[in-house]
């Protein structure tokens, strides 16, 4: 299993336009990626403008299809606007 930690900043008073279009993707992502185990965002209880996306992946080859996905590709432009600067992310390896 792989796993993801993505972490992104989001512009003053774009959090809720965010969180919908992040609503659109999980359920593309949710229904399309059979090897996405699970794809969940948080939101910091300490800054407004922090959220993290928590993400498992069966393999390397999954983690590679989503990154590829048209909706992912699709959803791009509208993340653009609005990232408050360039998400970080982590690419994990899970211990069973």
């Amino acid at each position: 299993m792989i796993g993801v930690i993505a972490k992104m900043k989001i512009k003053d008073g774009k959090q809720a336009e965010f969180e919908a279009v992040f609503r659109g993707l999980t359920a593309s992502i949710r229904s399309s990626e059979p090897g996405n185990k699970a794809y969940q965002l948080c939101h910091s209880r300490t800054d407004p403008a922090q959220y993290v996306v928590l993400e498992m992946y069966e393999s390397d080859a999954a983690l590679e299809l989503h990154k590829k996905s048209e909706h992912m590709r699709a959803a791009a432009p509208a993340f653009a606007a609005l990232f408050a600067g360039r998400p970080e992310i982590e690419v994990l390896d899970a211990i069973q």
